[in-house]
């Protein structure tokens, strides 16, 4: 792995853009309204069908498509986008939020399927699969050995509801290989991480995205933290690239008065769609304070402005992304589709949080990377604001439109410039491989080690730094981690526990080192 030092938070922070991508969008619509008469259109049907015809040397026609559409797309806004077949199943999958398959998280581990952990009372958990064993032959298929790639793997695992699937399985631990066969099943891809509670009275709620199912995620978290004694909640919107605008709006309807106005869409008709809350909220009182960061984008800022712009609570944080455009998928009839803008979306106080996209490629989605440069990370004073997009909450107070949500309370990334690297860099794949590693040395031990432990185990016995400085050596990757010893064991622990135990444990610990998390409770 070859990533240049100077670069490296740039590096790793990029992958967010995937999710920023996909953005804010309305649930799929049933009705054919996108299609009109136009000439022009025979012109893009004729060249095909001459190209498919007459064209000297053979071709993929379908490939051709696929250009002329992402052509098309290109000329108009960034979050139009073009996703071809193989990729739709995935990101429906993911905003639909389950799918079918055996329940196990894995990776590739010196070219064999090793389980990382299997999913709690999945398939592969109630069938006896435990963390660390190697998955060989998916009923007559070898699957070590192979540089499959883990699509092929997902494709492999997964299938129909009620489906049965022989797994060969050897347990290193144990030392001996055997046969089991698992029952497919709907396997939840949870939106909501976690709902903890922080402090005596505080609850956090962590949402990763905004899928189908991300109301019922929260609503359910939401009501388990007020049983707890919760009266103020904390919701984490960092790095949430967005998703359904309606889930967006039915939980802030949780937190908003009747007829308090959440969010407003105007398309290109100028017809103007506003969306009130209603009596049901369930949290109207309480303290509310919401966390976001340069990759909140979309739906997350469409629920951070509604409870910015009513005055409801405190956004802690940084500024966010800046998408506020709504899209509406198109299938095209051949398992590909198109996202189309189709609207603008305003928060309560009549703002657009849209920044400015003349430039339409990479550059765009790289918020990081120049707000890294310029100092915002670091400093408040660094935010741009556009002083002639000013507007006023209920109660009056100033709010800016035109790039983002400019937090209420300002957290930069870091307390000291030039650790973010490295932070960037522990919260990544290569501490899990690490851990997975150390698990896989001696299952016995840890599968009877307490989280107290544990804790004792990784702070207190120097091997396990040691043993991480010598692994990072071997990736080619040069950090000086003594001079971060404490947030290094931090992280390590953590990703013990969450391999180890549940959710909430592995939050419980991350969350004790949470700089923002910090800010929220004490400010």
């Amino acid at each position: 792995m070859r990533m240049n030092k100077v670069y490296f938070p740039i590096v790793i922070a990029v992958a967010i853009a995937i999710g920023i991508l996909m953005g804010s969008k309305l649930n799929p619509s049933t009705e054919n309204t996108f299609f009109s008469r136009n000439t022009n259109k025979n012109k893009l049907n004729k060249l095909i069908d001459f190209i498919e015809k007459e064209y000297v040397d053979s071709l993929n026609t379908d490939s051709i498509v696929d250009l002329t559409v992402n052509g098309i797309l290109e000329k108009l806004d960034p979050h139009s986008v073009y996703i071809p077949k193989s990729d739709l199943a995935q990101v429906e999958q993911s905003m639909r939020g389950d799918f079918v398959g055996i329940g196990v998280n894995f990776y590739m581990y010196n070219d064999s399927l090793a389980v990382i952990k299997p999913i709690a009372l999945g398939p592969s958990e109630k069938a006896g699969i435990k963390a660390g064993d190697r998955i060989l032959f998916a009923d007559k298929l070898q699957l070590y050995n192979k540089k499959m790639e883990t699509d092929s793997l997902f494709s492999i695992l997964k299938g129909e509801q009620g489906s049965s699937i022989k797994l060969t399985v050897f347990r290193k631990s144990e030392n001996k290989k055997f046969a089991v066969n698992i029952i497919r099943d709907v396997i939840p891809i949870k939106s909501v991480d976690v709902a903890t509670m922080v402090s005596k009275t505080a609850g956090y709620i962590k949402i990763n995205r905004f899928a189908e199912t991300t109301y019922d995620e929260f609503f359910k978290g939401l009501t388990q933290l007020k049983k707890q004694g919760a009266n103020e909640i904390i919701i984490d919107l960092r790095d949430n690239g967005g998703g359904y605008l309606e889930s967006a709006v039915a939980i802030a309807d949780e937190f908003l008065k009747n007829k308090e106005l959440i969010v407003k869409t105007k398309n290109k008709k100028g017809k103007i769609d506003t969306t009130f809350a209603t009596e049901k909220g369930i949290f109207e009182n309480g303290k509310v304070t919401i966390l976001i960061n340069e990759n909140s984008a979309s739906a997350s800022e469409i629920l951070a402005g509604a409870i910015q712009d009513n005055d409801r609570g405190t956004i802690v944080g940084r500024r966010s992304f800046g998408k506020g455009l709504v899209q509406r998928e198109m299938p095209l009839g051949d398992g590909s589709a198109v996202r189309l803008t189709v609207a603008r979306y305003y928060t309560p106080s009549g703002r657009s949080i849209q920044k400015p996209y003349d430039d339409k490629g990479e550059n765009y989605f790289n918020e990081f990377e120049k707000r890294f440069e310029s100092g915002e990370l670091y400093e408040q004073d660094k935010t741009k604001i556009a002083d002639s997009l000013k507007f006023k909450t209920k109660k009056g107070r100033i709010v800016y439109g035109g790039g983002g949500i400019i937090p209420d309370v300002f957290v930069p990334f870091e307390s000291i410039h030039g650790e973010e690297a490295s932070t960037l860099f522990m919260q990544s794949g290569l501490v899990n491989y690490f851990v997975f590693e150390q698990l896989d040395k001696n299952r016995k031990k840890f599968e009877k080690i307490t989280p107290a432990e544990l804790e004792k185990e990784i702070k207190t016995n120097p091997y396990y730094f040691s043993e991480f400085k010598k692994h990072l050596s071997q990736t080619g990757l040069f950090f000086n981690l003594d001079a971060q010893k404490e947030k290094t064991i931090h992280y390590l622990h953590a990703e013990f526990v969450h391999q180890l135990f549940s959710e909430k444990q592995y939050y419980d610990v991350l969350l004790k080192n949470d700089g923002m998390l910090k800010k929220a409770l004490n400010k």
